[in-house]
């Protein structure tokens, strides 16, 4: 297995590839909750190393691990071993996704092996013993509609828990950000509902509904849902987001007063400012995704216009708005968002019960939204969620 070099602070698969690093760091961090597995992740590794930095060997290989591991599910299920299936199918949707992710624009391969993805998160769901994760959809804006999972709560005799809703970041999708954590997060008695938003997942791929500045359009209606169901307490919901979710949640909140906590797992304050130096930079920068993935999730024909798009993801004059307690947690070495940017952000949200957890490079958890050390990240935004919303 490749080694991280001396002097760095966290591990990193490829030394010289920030991205394809970042990515292998994260599904490492998945293996607690069952998203992978770290002999897996090595042999896929290793062919990887054969020709660093070519995206369609990226999405080759990890394609590969997913059919693998798709047909040891279908073989597991035939032979009625339920829970063994499960197991295989949930790690195959991690990899196909995670493949699929570097590949833009999003052709017929690129598409197929995400719908390979959804069809094996489907079946994990439906053979697990628990938690409960349902399938819904919810209606956004007329005749279109959000896909989500409702992951019921645990560990509770409410028959009406409170809930967390959870949305993507740039690059997530609600399948993988089950990986984060949701299986703790719900026993301690929260339901969450997990969502594709306007930019992101089935969203962008297969309902052509792509990023957008007003987010509270999505976290309002995914709220209005709630508020249509008898088991959760739609009085006492939080929203939360990761990485460029640090943009999202926080203008929920800010914008949707029925909000009872907000998380932003990762800062952003000035997204427009943050991508212009990216594009300034030719894109020699760290990035999570190829540069041109902005162009795409914005349904822009430049990156000029994307740009352009990008004007108004800025925090400054909605977030004095916010008015519910807030917690912002951030690396105090991550690489893609400046802790400048957060503190600025912290300085500037108006509730008076408001947190900032900077995680050191000593304690881990330092690098973007603690991929480096992901369960000492959940275990203490999930605390602070449960003492927030009374579960």
């Amino acid at each position: 297995m490749p080694e991280a070099p001396a002097n760095a602070n966290w591990y990193t698969y490829f030394p010289e590839d920030y991205r394809w690093s970042a990515a292998i760091c994260g599904m490492i961090s998945w293996a607690k909750w069952r998203g992978s597995e770290i002999g897996e992740i090595d042999q896929v590794g290793r062919r990887l190393a054969k020709k660093i930095g070519d995206d369609r060997h990226w999405f080759r290989e990890w394609s590969r691990m997913g059919d693998r591991l798709r047909t040891l599910g279908r073989a597991e299920e035939r032979k009625g071993h339920g829970l063994s299936a499960a197991s295989h199918y949930q790690r195959a949707c991690c990899y196909y996704q995670m493949g699929e992710r570097f590949r833009t624009p999003k052709d017929k391969k690129a598409l197929d092996s995400y719908r390979k993805a959804l069809d094996c998160f489907a079946r994990f769901a439906r053979l697990i013993d628990r938690p409960r994760i349902e399938r819904v959809e919810y209606p956004f804006e007329g005749r279109k509609k959000l896909p989500a999972y409702l992951v019921h709560a645990e560990n509770t005799r409410r028959a009406k828990p409170p809930a967390v809703i959870f949305f993507d970041g740039l690059d997530g999708t609600k399948e993988l950000h089950y990986m984060w954590g949701i299986f703790d997060l719900v026993r301690r008695g929260i339901s969450v509902l997990i969502s594709d938003g306007p930019g992101t997942g089935e969203a962008i791929r297969f309902r052509g509904i792509p990023l957008r500045h007003d987010y509270e359009a999505a976290g309002s209606a995914a709220l209005d849902y709630l508020e249509t169901r008898r088991d959760v307490n739609a009085k006492k919901v939080a929203v939360m987001a990761v990485s460029l979710g640090g943009y999202y949640a926080p203008r929920i909140a800010s914008m949707d007063k029925r909000f009872k906590a907000c998380v932003a797992w990762g800062a952003i304050w000035d997204y427009h400012t943050t991508w212009k130096k990216r594009i300034e930079a030719s894109f020699r920068a760290e990035l999570s995704v190829p540069g041109h993935h902005i162009q795409w999730v914005t349904g822009s024909k430049s990156i000029d216009e994307a740009l352009g798009k990008l004007e108004d993801f800025r925090l400054d004059g909605v977030v004095q708005k916010m008015r519910c307690p807030f917690l912002l947690t951030h690396g105090a070495d991550d690489k893609q968002i400046s802790l400048r940017d957060a503190r600025r952000l912290f300085r500037a949200v108006g509730s008076k019960d408001k947190t900032m957890k900077v995680f050191t490079v000593a304690e881990g958890g330092a690098q973007h939204c603690q991929r480096d050390n992901l369960a000492i990240g959940t275990a203490y935004i999930f605390d602070w969620l449960t003492e927030k919303l009374g579960a």
